[in-house]
């Protein structure tokens, strides 16, 4: 809500405050981030010309994620005069929504007090996140300055092992005794529907019917309760068969099971049987974006993401993961080194060379890609490892053949050489087989060891590649043109 002691009026040299965008048109042509762009390029200029009023009112009617897409947009001058100015109109939502580094920025320009504020308004789950990414005697400062109720839960939550269910579950849960019918609970639902999600949760799409000791017996599906007539007991209309989510399951195991069983809810549960919270597909959404790009990430050798991050930073966490592939890079360059006086006599052979390996990288990183994805989404077993091993040897030596073909013609009108021109064919064939057996492989053994494969397959496999690209394309050249 925009604060009453503004003025109604906003400057005539600048855009007035336009109304929340409809879905509508934010699918326009003229949208920025889900915003229409001249919202954003309004908030710029006020920013600009220091018109304060104005930047809480452009800020306070736009939908949090909306707002956090707009902060991370803008510069790191522009985004402290932000924050200073329009943090009290903007929903605590909003700071569950930005960036890592973005928030720690946020939680120093708005300082902990106000954060402690923003937490308390939270849903526990986000609370959880929000106070996770905190510092220690920043989270410490915020848990002593919240109330006591919402602290008790939120340390419950920290409690937890990370990414798990326990971090991800909400702790409020509509629950209704096994003995009730349906109109005690409709009842009951209407009269607490005004009181703090301390009772059950703002967002909730199964009741859970529990006995005395809270342990799960069903679910009922909101869609069930309504259509059901009021005297018919809560038991005659529950969903025995659920699935109950261990506290401590990993969230992409969470994940998983929410994916395969088409859930929207599931209830969690502690070592003992007893009913801890709810998760909902809301959560698992965000799990699933964040695993896809965690992978997506680890593929190209990065830990996070640091698009926010400054360049020192930046720079200070690819050094590492650059510098193992320098290590490997220089590998590959010793066999070329084997080969120099072949190199010499046969010039043509450095040419022609950076195709084999090329092509063989390539080649395994489809492979490898599949084969990631497919351990991701658990589609990729010990069941049908070798099955799929196989199929990719195949598929490798296939494309071997029909590009050995093509570039050995190339090679043999290029450089009126057919001995090249098979040199090069049976080198593309024998490192596209590699690579297609690699490709599927390395993923596979380093999943077995416990091994990210998403973050150390890339550089295993440019290192196989390239080294038996060159030693067998060097070798067979020396072997058949000197």
């Amino acid at each position: 809500m925009t604060d009453p002691n503004l003025e109604n009026r906003a400057p005539k040299d600048l855009p007035k405050a336009p109304d929340a965008p409809s879905v509508f048109e934010r699918d326009g042509e003229d949208t920025h981030f889900g915003i229409p762009e001249e919202t954003v390029n309004a908030v710029i200029l006020a920013l600009e010309a220091n018109q304060d009023q104005l930047v809480r009112e452009l800020m306070a009617p736009l939908h949090f994620a909306d707002a956090a897409d707009l902060l991370e947009t803008l510069s790191v001058d522009d985004r402290r005069q932000l924050l200073e100015v329009a943090h009290e109109v903007l929903d605590p939502e909003f700071y569950s929504e930005l960036d890592e580094t973005v928030r720690d920025e946020a939680v120093d320009i708005i300082g902990l007090d106000a954060v402690a504020e923003t937490v308390a308004e939270l849903d526990i789950d986000d609370a959880v996140e929000f106070v996770d990414e905190l510092d220690e005697h920043e989270q410490k400062h915020v848990l002593e300055a919240i109330p006591a109720a919402d602290r008790t839960l939120i340390e419950q939550g920290l409690s937890y092992p990370e990414d798990s269910a326990g971090r991800l579950m909400q702790r409020e849960v509509m629950t209704v005794p096994k003995f009730w019918s349906v109109g005690e609970t409709i009842d009951y639902m209407r009269t607490n529907a005004d009181k703090s999600a301390t009772d059950f949760g703002n967002i909730f799409y199964d009741l859970v019917v529990v006995d005395p000791r809270h342990t799960p017996l069903g679910t009922v599906p909101l869609s069930v309760l309504l259509q059901s007539q009021r005297p018919v007991a809560i038991t005659d209309i529950m969903h025995e068969e659920m699935k109950l989510v261990p506290v401590d399951l990993d969230q992409e195991e969470v994940a998983f099971l929410f994916r395969q069983r088409d859930l929207v809810s599931a209830p969690v549960v502690g070592d003992d049987g007893r009913l801890v919270g709810m998760i909902t597909i809301d959560d698992v959404v965000d799990v699933i974006d964040e695993e896809a790009e965690d992978d997506i990430l680890r593929l190209g050798g990065l830990q996070e993401d640091d698009l926010y991050a400054a360049a020192v930073d930046t720079t200070r966490s690819r050094f590492s993961w650059l510098f193992v592939n320098l290590m490997t890079a220089i590998l590959a360059s010793s066999v070329i080194g084997f080969f120099q006086g072949t190199i010499e006599q046969v010039v043509a052979l450095a040419v022609l060379m950076p195709i084999v390996a090329s092509m063989g990288g390539n080649a395994g990183t489809q492979t490898m890609t599949v084969a990631v994805r497919a351990l991701a989404t658990k589609e990729l077993t010990t069941t049908n490892a070798m099955r799929q091993i196989g199929k990719e040897t195949l598929v490798g030596g296939i494309n071997g053949i029909l590009f050995a073909v093509l570039m050995g013609n190339v090679a043999w009108l290029w450089f009126s050489s057919p001995g090249l021109g098979i040199v090069i064919g049976l080198a593309m064939i024998i490192n596209m087989l590699v690579a297609g057996v690699t490709g599927a492989a390395i993923p596979i053994m380093l999943e077995r060891r416990g091994i990210d494969p998403a973050l150390a397959s890339s550089v295993f496999l440019t290192t196989v590649t390239d080294v038996v690209g060159f030693l067998v394309f060097l070798g067979l050249g020396t072997a058949f043109l000197l």
